[in-house]
C-alpha cells in the first residue's frame, strides 16, 4: 500500500488543518492537500493525505473510511498515480 491516500466526499467547510487533525488519530501525517477549484476558489470536495508509513496509511484507510467529518461521510482510498 502506498503512503498517500485519496480523501473524497469532503465538506466545503473542511480545512487542511481539520483534515490533518482527523487523520493524526491514525498515525503521523506528513502532508495534507485539499484540491481547490481555480475559478471559484472553493474546495473540489477531495484531497490527499500522505502518512509517514505504510502501516499508518493502512490504519487510516481501515479506521477512517466511511467516518463522518464536518457533516459528510468521507471516502478514504489509496491514491492512484495521475494519468495524463
Amino acid at each position: 500500500m502506498e503512503k498517500k491516500l485519496y480523501i473524497g466526499s469532503l465538506s466545503y467547510d473542511t480545512t487542511e488543518d481539520s483534515l490533518r487533525d482527523f487523520f493524526s488519530k491514525a498515525g503521523e501525517v506528513v502532508s495534507v492537500a485539499i484540491i481547490i477549484d481555480r475559478v471559484s476558489g472553493r474546495s473540489k470536495g477531495f484531497g490527499f493525505v500522505e502518512m509517514a508509513t505504510e502501516k499508518d496509511a493502512k490504519k487510516a484507510k481501515d479506521t477512517l473510511d466511511g467516518k463522518e467529518l464536518d457533516g459528510r461521510t468521507i471516502v478514504v482510498d489509496e491514491a492512484k498515480p495521475m494519468r495524463r
